[in-house]
């Protein structure tokens, strides 16, 4: 159906007929609907529009596990939101939701669905479903534990099922899913459900993700595998990320913005690596952990060109300083930046290692969970995700990324050699 169309008399509520392909269940004697999709896909409602059918169909009332991430993604999404059980089908039929017991309850036949959290995977245990709708496994906090329960918990019935609803990552849970031969599986893209979505979040996706492995996974539906080697695999890229209020950099201790340069100039350069980061320390001296704010690389730049797009971050952020890289252009590089804003404090660091060996110490903080990334940066991470140290290209964005969490997070340790005032080398 068009976005906005509204059929006469009750067919507005005919999923049948209203819905797309993609999202109607499959055929087949499965016990596991598995919905990969892109962001926007209409996985949501199809998953909701799955249980209103099950409750439906029958004459006695029914148990249901409503499984999410958090118990506020259970309420927000699967049950309060636009597409959610308490905004589809006939005003008539829609569950009441009764947050106290966490659960909603269907006038047709007093059927009842539990919202449960991957967090409290042992809220599951002593239950028992005839159906079960998981939403968004692959971000669920303990994914293999909080599963195994659902499903020693979904045993009324003759043939208990369930329908996840996910965005697809490369976790070992959703492979043996996939693997299983009593899984039905579809996929679907962010543009299959374009006529339902708003022109300006298909064109903000498109900018953000098209292009990009993570674009592949966030708008196709696709797994995208670990490259082997990369410092970065794409779980630890996930678990860095977190969302905030757009004011939270105000309460950093220390903001940079650290640029890699290109070698040269004009549309067939390389791209300038120019990110921003910060720190917050802790209460106890050496607790500290690490922010990244923001990616504004670029490719095809004048010098002049990325040195204000340089001093327009410093400026957006209130940042301390910023570091750019004189392997490429020396004592000019640190008056670009000058020429642009003489009053900018300029710091130039200068890499006598090589990029892998300056990576590492970065890729350990990601490890031991002392970096966060603030909201998706796809290109970076693409980085990030597929850099082995290995081959000719420049990872000009990853560069940037490792100067700024060097300045904050490691030079310290890390003993820097001062080869002249305002300038260090990386041994």
């Amino acid at each position: 159906m068009l976005r906005g169309a509204r059929p006469a008399g009750g067919a507005e509520h005919d999923w049948a007929h209203g819905s797309l392909e993609h999202q109607r269940p499959p055929a087949g004697d499965w016990t596991l609907w598995l919905l990969l999709g892109g962001r926007g896909a209409g996985k949501t409602r199809a998953g909701a529009e799955w249980i209103r059918a099950f409750v439906r169909e029958r004459t006695d009332p029914a148990r249901i596990a409503l499984v999410s991430e958090t118990y506020a993604d259970g309420r927000e999404v699967m049950i309060e939101g636009q597409s959610g059980l308490a905004h589809i089908g006939p005003p008539n039929e829609r569950p009441t939701y009764e947050p106290s017991r966490r659960r909603i309850v269907f006038p047709r036949n007093g059927s009842v669905a539990y919202v449960f959290s991957s967090e409290d995977p042992d809220g599951l245990r002593g239950h028992q479903f005839h159906a079960a709708w998981g939403d968004e496994l692959c971000k669920w906090k303990h994914a293999e534990e909080t599963w195994s329960n659902l499903q020693l918990a979904l045993r009324l019935g003759r043939r208990p099922r369930q329908v996840v609803t996910t965005t697809p990552r490369p976790i070992a849970l959703l492979k043996r899913l996939l693997a299983a031969p009593t899984t039905a599986a579809s996929h679907a893209t962010t543009y299959a459900n374009a006529e339902n979505l708003s022109p300006a979040f298909l064109g903000e996706i498109a900018a953000a993700y098209e292009g990009t492995a993570l674009g592949r996974q966030e708008l196709f539906g696709e797994i995208i595998e670990d490259v082997a080697g990369a410092l970065w695999t794409r779980a630890m890229i996930e678990a860095a990320r977190i969302h905030v209020p757009p004011d939270f950099h105000q309460s950093l201790d220390r903001i940079v913005v650290a640029v890699d340069p290109p070698a040269s100039a004009g549309e067939a350069a390389d791209e300038c690596g120019i990110v921003v980061a910060g720190v917050l320390r802790g209460a106890s001296r050496g607790e500290a952990t690490a922010f990244v704010l923001a990616d504004r690389s670029e490719g095809g730049l004048s010098p002049r060109r990325w040195a204000e797009k340089a001093v327009a971050a410093f400026r957006e952020f209130k940042a301390d300083r910023i570091l750019v890289e004189t392997n490429q252009g020396g004592d000019m590089v640190r008056e670009i930046v000058r020429g642009v804003d003489g009053g900018v404090p300029v710091k130039e660091v200068r890499a006598t290692r090589g990029k892998r060996l300056r990576a590492e110490p970065v890729a350990a903080l990601y490890e031991q969970g002392l970096v966060r990334h603030i909201g998706s940066f796809a290109k970076l991470e693409d980085q990030m995700a597929t850099f082995t140290g290995e081959g000719a290209a420049s990872p000009d964005r990853l560069d940037a990324l490792v100067w700024a969490l060097w300045e904050l997070m490691l030079r310290p340790a890390a003993e820097p050699r001062i080869t002249r005032i305002g300038q260090e080398s990386f041994n």
